[in-house]
C-alpha cells in the first residue's frame, strides 16, 4: 500500500517543483506567477507530508485526489510555462487574460484543501468527534466524503470509533442502495470484516450489520466472497457472542439470498453444521456430526432426566458450551419440555424416540433406565468426569451462553433457522447435510414452541427442504421416510397449523404439507380435509397454494391419486373447486381448474361429481380463452371432459 501511494505522488510532486521553477523564470506577469508560485510551493510540501505519511493514507480518496492535484498542476505549469517566453514577438501572440489566472490559483487553493482533508483523514486514531469538513473535491457529491472518513476511520480509528463508523455506514447502506455501492467501490468490505473478526461486541454487531446490508446484489456478494467474508463468519459462529452470532446468521442469509451461487461456498466452510448447532441449543439433542459441545455425560444425565421427568411441568436443562466440534463425540443438548400438556408430551417422546434410534437403541427397551438408582450412578459419574476434565474457562463459557437472555436466544434461533432456508433452497446437496442432522427436529420443536418469528423462518426452512426432497426422490426417501420419527414430528405441527389456519406460517405450511404428497401413504389422508378447507373463502393467495398442495396429491405424478382424489371429493372439495373456478380471482382460476381435472379424470363415476355438475363447469372452462391457451391445462381439460362424458354424461342430463 505505501509503495503505491509513493508512486502515485511521485509525478505531482515533480510537476509542482516545475511549477516552482517555471514561476521563478517568469517574464511576464511575475506578480501572478509570484502568486501561483506560493501556493504550488504550499501544495508541494502537503505532498511530501502525504508521500512520508504513505503507510497511514487510505488509498481511494488518495488516488482521487492526487489525480485532480496532477491535473492542476499540469495546467499550472503550462501557464507558467508561457510566462517565460522571450522575445517582443512571442510575448505579442502570447497573451494571457487576467481570469486564467485567478481560475488557476482558485484550483491550486482547492488542491490544497483536499491534500490537507486528506492527510487529517488518515491520521491514525483520528477521532469521529473532530469534524473534518468537506473537501472541495467533494462539493459535487458531499456524500462522497462522509463515506471516505467513516472507511478511513475503520482502517485508522479506536475500536470504539471503528464502532461508530460501521454504525455510520449501515445507516448509509440502509438507506440508499447506491450508497452502498459506493461504500464497496471506495473498499469498506475489508476494514468492515476485520472489525466483524477482532472487535469488541457493538462493533462486531455493526461490522455484520453493515456486510448484510451492502450484499444487496450477486457484484457486491461475490466481492465479499473475495474478500473472505465466508472464514470471517465461521469464526464468529464458532466463538463470537450470541448476539454478534446471531447477526452474522442474518447476514449470512442476506448474502446467501442475494446471490444463491455462493452457498456451496458457505456449505464448504462448515456453515450449515455451526447453524444447526445453534438452531439445536436447548432445543434438542444433537447428532454428533452437528455437535455444539463434546461432554458426553451431560448428554446421558440429559436423557436420564428427561425419562424421568415427564410427568413434572419443567425438565432440568443441561449445561451446554457454544464451541462446535469437528470430530465425532455423540454430544447432546437437552430439550425443555415446557408445559405438562398432552401435545407436549407427545413431541418430548417423539424426540426421546428418535434419540434413542439415532443411538441404536429402540424406545421402550429399557436401554434409558428410569429409576432413581440408575440416575443417581450417572449422575456420580457425570460429576467425577466434569471435575477432572474440564477448565475453569471451558465451564465459563458454558455458563455464559446458558445465562443468554431469552430474547437473544430466540433471536439467535431465528436468524439460524432464516440463514438454513435461505441456504436449502434449490440445493440438494445442503439439504442432505441439513437432513441428515437433527434439524428436522429441531424445526418441529420450533414450530409447537418458538417465538413467532423462529416459527415463520423455521417454516419456511422446511418449505425449501421438501421442495428440494419433492425433486430429487433420494433425498425424499431418506429425509422423509413414513415410519420416521422426525418426520412424523413436522407432518404433526404442519397439519396443526393448517387446521387452525389462523396466522402468517399458513401460507409456508400448505406448500410444504404439498410437496411431501408423495411420502404420503393412502391411510394418511388426515391432511386432505384441513386443506379443502381453504379453498373456502380464503384469501387468494392461500386458497391458489391449498389448491396447488391437493393437486399434487390427486395428479398422474402421484402413485396413490386415487385414493386422494376420493378422499377430496369425500371432504367436499368439488363444491368449492367449482366455485372458484367460476368466481375465484384470476390467480386461484387455473389451479382450481387443473385439481378439478384430475379429480374428474380419476374419478369421473363419482356421484357427487355429477351432483355438483362438474361436466357443465368443464364444458364452460374449454370455452374460455384464459384457460385454452394454455397448452397443458387445455390437454388435461379436454381428457377429464371426455372420462366425465363417458361415465357421467347421461347422469348429468338428469340433473339439470
Amino acid at each position: 500500500m505505501a509503495d503505491i501511494v509513493k508512486q502515485i505522488l511521485a509525478k505531482p510532486i515533480q510537476l509542482a517543483d516545475q511549477v516552482i521553477k517555471f514561476a521563478d523564470e517568469a517574464i511576464n506577469n511575475k506578480q501572478e506567477c509570484s502568486e501561483l508560485k506560493s501556493k504550488t510551493e504550499k501544495l508541494a510540501g502537503l505532498l511530501r507530508q502525504a508521500a512520508r505519511a504513505s503507510n497511514d493514507l487510505y488509498e481511494r480518496p488518495t488516488r482521487r485526489i492526487i489525480d485532480d492535484t496532477e491535473q492542476v498542476l499540469d495546467k499550472a505549469l503550462s501557464l507558467t510555462l508561457k510566462c517565460r517566453n522571450n522575445g517582443f514577438v512571442k510575448r505579442v501572440f502570447t497573451l494571457i487574460p487576467a481570469a486564467a489566472f485567478r481560475k488557476m490559483s482558485s484550483q491550486l487553493e482547492n488542491s490544497i484543501g483536499d491534500v490537507s482533508w486528506l492527510l487529517r483523514v488518515s491520521a491514525p486514531n483520528n477521532s469521529m468527534d473532530e469534524y473534518l469538513g468537506l473537501p472541495p473535491i467533494a462539493a459535487n457529491e458531499p456524500i462522497l466524503c462522509f463515506i471516505w472518513e467513516q472507511i478511513a476511520i475503520l482502517y485508522t480509528g479506536s475500536l470504539e470509533d471503528r464502532s461508530d463508523a460501521a454504525a455510520s455506514l449501515v445507516s448509509l447502506a440502509r438507506d440508499n442502495h447506491r450508497y452502498g455501492k459506493l461504500i464497496i467501490e471506495e473498499g469498506g468490505v475489508n476494514p468492515l470484516l476485520k472489525l466483524v473478526k477482532e472487535g469488541k461486541p457493538e462493533g462486531q454487531e455493526n461490522a455484520a450489520n453493515a456486510i448484510g446490508l451492502l450484499g444487496r446484489d450477486p457484484e457486491s456478494v461475490e466481492h465479499m466472497v473475495h474478500a473472505g467474508v465466508c472464514s470471517v463468519f465461521v469464526k464468529v459462529l464458532k466463538e463470537g457472542p450470541m448476539k454478534v452470532q446471531a447477526v452474522v446468521a442474518w447476514a449470512v442469509s442476506e448474502l446467501v439470498m442475494h446471490y444463491p451461487k455462493c452457498q456451496d461456498l458457505f456449505a464448504q466452510h462448515n456453515i450449515v453444521r455451526l447453524l444447526v448447532g445453534h438452531l439445536a441449543f436447548e432445543t434438542v439433542e444433537e447428532h454428533s456430526k452437528y455437535a455444539i459441545t463434546s461432554i458426553k455425560p451431560t448428554s446421558i444425565h440429559a436423557v436420564v432426566l428427561a425419562s424421568n421427568n415427564t410427568n413434572t411441568a419443567t425438565t432440568t436443562n443441561t449445561n451446554v458450551g457454544n464451541k462446535v466440534n469437528d470430530d465425532e463425540d455423540k454430544s447432546r443438548v437437552s430439550h425443555p419440555t415446557g408445559s405438562n400438556n398432552q401435545q407436549t408430551f407427545k413431541m418430548h417422546n417423539v424426540v426421546t424416540s428418535t434419540m434413542a434410534m439415532k443411538d441404536g437403541v429402540k424406545p421402550g427397551n429399557g436401554s434409558l433406565p428410569n429409576t432413581q438408582k440408575t440416575e443417581n450412578a450417572v449422575i456420580k459419574k457425570h460429576n467425577v468426569h466434569h471435575n477432572v476434565s474440564l477448565s475453569m474457562s471451558t465451564n465459563s463459557l458454558h455458563k455464559g451462553r446458558e445465562l443468554e437472555d431469552s430474547a437473544t436466544k430466540a433471536y439467535m434461533k431465528s436468524m439460524a433457522a432464516k440463514a438454513l432456508w435461505h441456504l436449502a433452497k434449490d440445493n440438494s446437496v445442503i439439504c442432505k447435510s441439513i437432513t441428515e442432522s437433527r434439524a428436522l427436529l429441531c424445526f418441529a420443536v420450533l414450530l409447537e414452541k418458538g417465538a413467532e418469528e423462529v416459527r415463520y423462518n423455521s417454516a419456511m426452512a422446511l418449505m425449501e427442504i421438501t421442495a428440494v426432497a419433492e425433486q430429487d426422490s433420494e433425498l425424499r426417501r431418506a429425509a422423509f421416510k413414513p415410519n420416521s420419527p422426525a418426520c412424523k414430528a413436522v407432518t404433526e405441527q404442519l397439519l396443526q397449523i393448517i387446521e387452525k389456519a389462523d396466522s402468517r406460517l399458513l401460507y409456508p405450511c400448505v406448500i410444504a404439507i404439498g410437496n411431501l404428497a408423495r411420502t404420503f401413504r393412502a391411510t394418511e389422508s388426515r391432511m386432505i380435509q384441513p386443506l379443502v378447507q381453504l379453498l373456502e373463502e380464503r384469501e387468494p393467495e392461500i386458497s391458489k397454494e391449498a389448491a396447488i398442495a391437493l393437486t399434487k396429491f390427486a395428479c398422474s405424478e402421484n402413485y396413490l391419486h386415487l385414493d386422494h382424489s376420493k378422499a377430496i371429493i369425500r371432504a367436499g372439495g368439488a363444491k368449492h373447486l367449482i366455485q372458484l373456478v367460476y368466481f375465484g380471482e384470476e390467480m386461484v382460476k387455473t389451479p382450481a381448474l387443473i385439481l378439478l381435472c384430475y379429480i374428474a379424470l380419476f374419478v369421473p363415476d363419482s356421484e357427487d361429481l355429477a351432483q355438483a355438475e362438474v361436466l357443465t363447469v368443464l364444458e364452460w372452462a374449454s370455452k374460455q380463452s384464459q384457460f385454452v391457451q394454455n397448452e397443458m391445462v387445455e390437454t388435461l381439460l379436454q381428457e377429464s371432459k371426455g372420462r366425465l362424458e363417458l361415465y357421467q354424461s347421461r347422469g348429468s342430463r338428469g340433473f339439470h
